[in-house]
């Protein structure tokens, strides 16, 4: 592969780790050193480890064959489709009011004395729809680099930084990870957007398609993988990279997350500027406002697009000639997806942490299906056999879907005893 081909195919990788990198980084990997400190260290690799081939096959799937993953799951058959529908909508709501909740409570601790965390939710999910009818999206698509990159410089320096200081938290204050209920239970929350919600490998599929229709430069597979994996390590590091921040700083020190959304905002933000100084103050709430921002925006314009081809699939009426463009299809799911995500912000407002960790794992739950799904498509009769996964995917593969699937069991059948 030559380097100026590596280097145009980077794109649809970069677009998913900047979806990726948002609450299950900020808020969940930070919360799990804060309150385990560096015990869930192997877990959290593990489970990038687990999903990596769930997520891999989107882009895989795309350039191998020219199509989305959801033409894959309509060659499985209709069920497939559906099922993916109904997963999807089940747990859309919930992952986007996270997603604002977590937006708006940074925006709250920034500007103080402007709004309250209820207005700057929905002033930040008009502004993000207005954006989103107007197209104007590709304006932002092109700064995600310099997001991520100053995200990650900022956390990199902040962790060596704390490092410096030290590894010394007070017995008093901590506490240990055991196998009960309870902490798995708060492991299944962190692991659920980890790094991200399967979700988004269809939506990284389109990424993929849309970069071929480009024209300047059609990636092959290895390039395709090359650009997902380029993003994937990274949102793995920078995971860590949180997680020691909450390690270094909270564990052992009496102070927990408040489930203040604002409140929040302040101890994450301090989190860096206790380690780089009062004088990177700035630029992290910079980075942190446009890291969770774009994320916001990602989402609010990823689900119509997806659910409207999806449902295009189901019934082949609905489809017009136009079709890639936004059409009334287009704007009934955009709308569903606003009004739901404002009823459960209403609901669930005065606890963020209970709604991030209500959206995460209903993701967790719902993994060990569409990994399965993905699986299926990708090892199917129109993906060339030498695109298809190598065998140790394969058995990675089915690993991760024991694991998961494992794991999704115990937890439900716990909730039915709680209950």
């Amino acid at each position: 592969m030559k380097i100026k081909n590596l280097l145009n195919s980077l794109g649809p990788g970069l677009l998913w780790a900047g979806a990726a990198i948002g609450v299950s980084h900020l808020v969940q990997s930070t919360r799990a050193g804060a309150i385990f400190g560096f015990q869930l260290v192997g877990i959290i690799l593990l489970i990038n480890l687990f999903k990596y081939p769930f997520f891999e096959f989107g882009p895989r799937y795309a350039s191998s064959t020219g199509e989305s993953l959801l033409h894959g799951y309509k060659r499985l058959g209709k069920g497939a489709l559906i099922l993916y529908l109904i997963l999807t909508i089940a747990t859309m709501f919930t992952l986007q009011a996270a997603i604002t909740v977590v937006t708006a409570g940074l925006f709250s601790y920034v500007f103080p004395n402007s709004f309250n965390i209820n207005i700057w939710a929905i002033l930040i999910l008009g502004i993000a729809t207005i954006i989103v009818a107007f197209g104007k999206y590709s304006v932002l698509d092109k700064i995600i680099k310099f997001i991520i990159v100053l995200l990650a410089l900022s956390t990199i320096i902040a962790v060596v930084s704390a490092f410096t200081k030290g590894f010394n938290p007070n017995p008093e204050y901590t506490r240990s990870f055991n196998w009960g209920f309870g902490d798995i239970a708060l492991l299944i929350a962190f692991a659920g957007w980890m790094p991200s919600a399967i979700d988004i490998s269809v939506w990284h599929s389109f990424w993929s398609i849309a970069k071929r229709k480009e024209g300047k430069h059609i990636p092959t597979v290895k390039e395709s993988l090359f650009d997902f994996n380029v993003g994937y390590i990274g949102t793995a590091v920078l995971s860590l990279g949180f997680l020691s921040l909450g390690a270094l700083v909270m564990y052992g020190s009496g102070e927990t997350f408040s489930s203040n959304g604002t409140t929040f905002a302040g101890q994450l933000i301090s989190l860096f500027t206790s380690n780089l100084g009062t004088w990177a103050y700035i630029l992290i709430a910079i980075a942190a406002l446009t890291t969770m921002s774009s994320t916001t925006l990602t989402c609010l314009d990823a689900y119509p697009r997806v659910l409207k081809p999806a449902t295009e699939l189901l019934f082949p009426k609905l489809k017009k000639n136009d079709d890639d463009n936004w059409n009334w299809l287009s704007w009934f799911w955009l709308g569903t997806l606003l009004l739901g995500t404002l009823l459960i912000i209403a609901f669930f407002l005065k606890g963020m942490s209970l709604l991030v960790d209500l959206a995460t794992t209903l993701s967790f739950l719902t993994a060990p299906i569409l990994g399965y799904l993905n699986f299926k498509v990708v090892t199917g009769k129109n993906v060339p056999l030498e695109h298809q996964p190598k065998t140790w995917l394969k058995i990675l593969s089915w690993i991760g879907l024991i694991v998961l699937t494992g794991f999704s069991i115990y937890y439900i059948i716990w909730r039915i005893f709680l209950i």
